[in-house]
């Protein structure tokens, strides 16, 4: 850490805690060790969540709002509380963050809402499936719903 006063690099920490405003800052009272002079420093972890590469090779920043929005719309007119939802998003969010990934394909982050909706909810699973997987005929759908048919009945037995 260099000194704001005489810009050496050589500082020591006097005092550290954790921000009573943001329980996610830290506070460090630190001393300059060669002009001795004191000053603070507030640290708080730089978390990114990776940038979402899409079919055609163009990268943009990951947003929470359309990962929200694809819930909504699977999810609609479903008898699903908000807070199930929120804690879905939450899950996908905290994986993307722990993976370390700079960048993540927009398939990886379909395949993690198909996970959270299959949780959820069988009819949204189906209606995200359709379009995330482009069904094209019936056989599609039947093969979807044999699928969940089949999980469904391995989880009662």
């Amino acid at each position: 850490m260099k000194c704001p006063f005489c810009g050496h690099s050589d500082t020591q920490v006097l005092d550290s805690r954790v921000s009573s405003e943001e329980a996610d800052t830290v506070r460090r009272r630190r001393r300059c060790l060669s002009c001795d002079k004191r000053f603070t420093t507030y640290e708080r972890v730089g978390l990114a969540l990776p940038s979402v590469v899409k079919r055609n090779g163009n990268c943009s920043d990951y947003d929470g709002i359309k990962l929200r929005n694809s819930f909504a719309l699977a999810l609609r007119k479903r008898p699903i509380d908000l807070k199930e939802i929120d804690s879905a998003v939450v899950r996908i969010e905290e994986f993307l963050l722990i993976s370390g990934l700079r960048e993540v394909q927009t398939q990886h982050i379909g395949k993690l809402v198909m996970n959270e909706l299959k949780k959820l909810d069988q009819v949204a699973y189906l209606r995200y499936a359709s379009v995330y997987k482009n069904f094209e005929t019936v056989k599609d759908f039947i093969n979807i719903i044999e699928e969940i048919h089949n999980d469904s009945f391995k989880i009662e037995n």
